[in-house]
């Protein structure tokens, strides 16, 4: 809905501009409906990482599971909200993808997903460490880092192996490391 409003003081004319005052209003769409039409072409083993709608309507979903995401299923989704959001009441562009992974985890679920695997964590207090994700919980995670350590009574640098027990609140940024081994 787009308003226009004149105002005129006076009918002289004045030097200066003087424009009409203009209000818009945009409605957007709303970012509870958009998750709810995407939980409708979830199973259990898929979760929403992300949504986010733009001023704009540019809608982004991501979505993962945990044995991955098909395009299928990505493509399945798109046409669930595409069809179930009404273009002449509110125009919007729609992606949905999964999150990459090279993007830092958002949610419990891609804790649970890499769990077993090798993780790179930064912690609140900007310390880096790279180990195996060990467990997930409520709370938490348990990490194990191995790292070659001068150890008292050794010669040579020795492999130390410590379990991080990290709240996910000192956790700054966390992802999966990527090997081709």
């Amino acid at each position: 809905m787009t308003i226009f409003a004149e105002n005129f003081l006076k009918s002289e004319i004045f030097r200066g501009p003087l424009v009409p005052y203009f209000v818009t209003y945009r409605e957007m769409i709303a970012k509870q409906k958009v998750i709810d039409l995407v939980n409708e072409r979830l199973d259990d083993q898929m979760f929403i990482v992300d949504v986010t709608i733009s001023s704009s309507n540019d809608i982004n979903v991501y979505v993962d599971g945990f044995n991955g995401i098909t395009i299928e299923q990505c493509i399945a989704v798109s046409r669930n909200v595409e069809h179930n959001l009404d273009r002449e009441e509110e125009d919007f562009s729609l992606q949905v993808s999964s999150p990459g992974l090279t993007e830092s985890f958002k949610v419990r679920q891609q804790y649970e997903k890499y769990t077993g695997k090798e993780i790179e964590v930064l912690t609140a207090d900007s310390e880096k460490l790279k180990g195996l994700l060990l467990e997930n919980s409520e709370d938490g995670i348990v990490l194990e880092t191995s790292k070659r350590e001068k150890v008292e009574g050794h010669k040579k640098k020795q492999l130390v192996v410590k379990k991080h027990n990290l709240k996910y609140d000192e956790i700054k940024s966390a992802k999966a490391v990527i090997s081709f081994k």
